[in-house]
């Protein structure tokens, strides 16, 4: 199964048992099929046009739709109603976000398993000689005091200060046309924060997607406040992944001089990637959700897709019992 990108403008429509995509090139109008049998998620970059009868169709098959504005910015998802749904859980997961003693225990692996992860980046650096040193040290003392807090705001807070130490860290590496000054996100001011925003946004809907096939309620988070109109455990998920996949596809992207200045759009201040640029982005993002490692306690090679799909299954284990929660932190 695979994710379906659409750049374009155009519109979605259903013919015989399938979806097409239309659109002009040129003077020409193209139609192409959608391999509806072998998609898991939809991804709507451009201007589409699509009805009900369409959408219907979709949700039959257990498509979700994710759509983006034309800058890259994510706005919101079309999830079909769960197949698989277990009040036993959603009652057990409900409790575990109500009581703060379980819900910060959660809260605090999302960001331990984060930090870790982080810090595992670093020192690949330290050990290719950029001076990180600092930012490693500076980072090890936050996580030292996340063992006797006592709020999810104060959590927060250390996530916060560890992520601004963290990203700052990069034109140590990356050199001084992706220095970061400040983390902005919507509009992003430069192309770093494109990049990252960008990456970022793809990986809360693959979480939001593995979430979906499991009996999780995607609504109800531990680190994030769960709000209307998010759905914000993906979220807490993918703090895990963030630096796993988005952070070194980014790296990999700028030090193989594979994504350029050109590959950007720049508007009032205001900095996006243009079609060639998320295409690039979007194929390393593909490689990488494919690419798998060895899993140290099934003993055989499993995709980074998969690995999101585990978290989520860890999780339900720790919410009926079974087994503590413990998030995912690099081993390889």
């Amino acid at each position: 199964m695979k994710n379906f990108y659409i750049l374009k403008s155009g519109e979605l429509y259903r013919k015989s048992n399938t979806v097409y995509f239309s659109f002009s090139e040129k003077t020409e109008t193209i139609n192409r099929s959608l391999p509806i049998n072998s998609i898991e998620a939809i991804y709507l970059f451009g201007e589409v046009k699509l009805n009900t009868k369409v959408v219907n169709f979709i949700a039959s098959n257990n498509i979700i739709i994710n759509f983006y504005n034309y800058y890259g910015f994510y706005t919101g998802s079309f999830i079909p109603k769960k197949s698989s749904l277990s009040g036993f859980l959603l009652v057990n997961q409900v409790k575990a976000y109500s009581e703060k003693s379980q819900r910060l225990k959660i809260a605090k692996e999302f960001v331990l398993g984060a930090i870790h992860n982080v810090l595992k980046n670093l020192l690949y650096y330290q050990k290719q000689k950029k001076e990180v040193t600092s930012d490693i040290e500076s980072i090890k003392i936050l996580s030292e005091k996340i063992d006797k807090i006592n709020s999810i705001d104060e959590l927060m807070a250390i996530e916060g200060n560890v992520k601004n130490i963290y990203y700052h860290s990069f034109e140590k590496f990356l050199g001084e046309n992706f220095k970061l000054t400040k983390r902005t996100r919507q509009p992003p001011t430069n192309m770093i924060n494109c990049l990252i925003s960008f990456g970022n946004s793809l990986l809360y809907t693959t979480c939001l997607r593995e979430i979906y096939h499991t009996q999780l309620d995607p609504t109800i988070s531990f680190l994030h406040e769960p709000g209307e109109r998010r759905y914000s455990l993906s979220l807490d998920l993918a703090e895990v992944f963030k630096p796993i996949i988005i952070d070194k596809i980014i790296f990999k992207l700028i030090n193989n001089q594979m994504i350029k200045e050109k590959h950007f759009l720049k508007e009032l201040n205001y900095v996006y990637l243009n079609e060639s640029g998320k295409k690039i982005f979007i194929q390393e993002y593909e490689n990488k959700l494919a690419q798998t490692v060895k899993h140290y306690r099934l003993k055989r090679s499993v995709s980074y897709k998969t690995l999101i799909r585990f978290e989520c299954y860890k999780l339900i284990k720790h919410l009926v019992g079974d087994e503590e929660y413990k998030s995912l932190k690099m081993y390889w």
